[in-house]
């Protein structure tokens, strides 16, 4: 139950080619987020995996059910939107129940479950309420408990977090992975937010100008990019890249990650001036413009006092460098 495969698809709209040829299998149960910057072609193939979008060519299988061309109401599949997508004159227990009573589910059938739902999600003080009384991560909770008591095979998540502030991400992105684990369902998550990939995922996938870069788990990503754009894409702050290294004849660009510097006022690899440093308490971000390396950036865990104007010394760990051929290409 919940199983996706992606055959070949592609999508153009006009001239353009979106989507170039995606080929992915998810397995059931898994939960596997797109990720990627904008007009990469994730929100698209979201909307072809729900039906609310016409593929090019290509096909789409849910449990190995060809549904391709089948509308979204048989495709077995729930969404939740980035913009909660509520009827606003209706309670949250009426937006939870519509698309139940319009599939002539029993109203016992439909009571049972917005009760288990609410109950997941913390939802039963509000179920009276309507959407304008609630707050943004409110809303978004009931969006996902209208996903949840259609009880799909499949789940499909299109940037839900990106209308929330900072600390509501947090906390939804944790109710969010909570209900994966407690129902063990498959989910499909679309996100330009490589943190939320990253927390959230067991596998990722990487999206570039309609094509993908690279698919795996987030720490796989993380310490074995396949290229210059999933090493520079995967990481907070993203990875430093040296252009121009000339390591025997095939390196082009070196690439480090900011927490793969050490610092010294004394000596080092490359010397620096300190352009900016951003003290954030559990760590500090150091922007340091150096001789041979430009403008690099160092992550250093706690609180580093250090301020615009210090010179400083860093130097790479050698075993966590990566090199990067004429083709972008991760070479061994």
């Amino acid at each position: 139950m919940g199983s996706l495969k992606i055959e070949n698809v592609k999508k153009s709209f006009g001239p353009v080619d979106v989507l170039k040829g995606i080929d992915l299998d998810v397995k059931d149960g898994e939960f596997v987020v797109f990720v990627g910057p904008s007009g990469c072609g994730k929100s698209t193939l979201l909307r072809i995996i729900a039906g609310l979008e016409d593929a090019t060519s290509g096909n789409v299988l849910i449990d190995d059910a060809r549904v391709t061309n089948a509308p979204p109401s048989k495709r077995g599949i729930a969404m939740v939107f980035q913009t909660y997508a509520l009827y606003p004159h209706l309670t949250v227990r009426d937006n939870m129940a519509l698309g139940l009573k319009q599939a002539g589910t029993p109203t016992a059938e439909i009571d049972k479950r917005i009760a288990a739902s609410s109950a997941m999600l913390s939802l039963e003080p509000y179920l009276k309420r309507r959407p304008a009384e609630l707050s943004g991560g409110q809303r978004q909770r009931v969006a996902i408990g209208r996903a949840l008591v259609r009880e799909p095979k499949l789940f499909l998540f299109d940037e839900p977090l990106s209308n929330l502030d900072a600390a509501l991400r947090v906390n939804t992105r944790l109710e969010i992975a909570q209900l994966h684990n407690r129902l063990k369902a498959t989910m499909v998550y679309v996100t330009h937010d490589q943190v939320e990939a990253m927390t959230l995922a067991d596998r990722i996938v990487v999206l570039n100008a309609g094509r993908i870069e690279q698919v795996g788990a987030p720490m796989e990503l993380y310490n074995k990019p396949a290229n210059l754009f999933v090493a520079g894409f995967i990481g907070s702050p993203k990875m430093n890249f040296i252009e121009g290294a000339r390591l025997g004849e095939t390196v082009k660009t070196v690439g480090v990650r900011p927490e793969h510097i050490s610092v010294s006022q004394t000596e080092g690899a490359w010397k620096g001036t300190v352009v900016h440093a951003e003290h954030l308490g559990a760590d500090t971000n150091v922007f340091l413009e150096t001789e041979k390396a430009g403008l690099i950036t160092i992550r250093l865990f706690g609180e580093y006092q250090t301020g615009p104007g210090a010179t400083l010394y860093a130097t790479p760990e050698p075993a966590r460098t990566y090199r990067f051929g004429e083709d972008g290409k991760v070479l061994g």
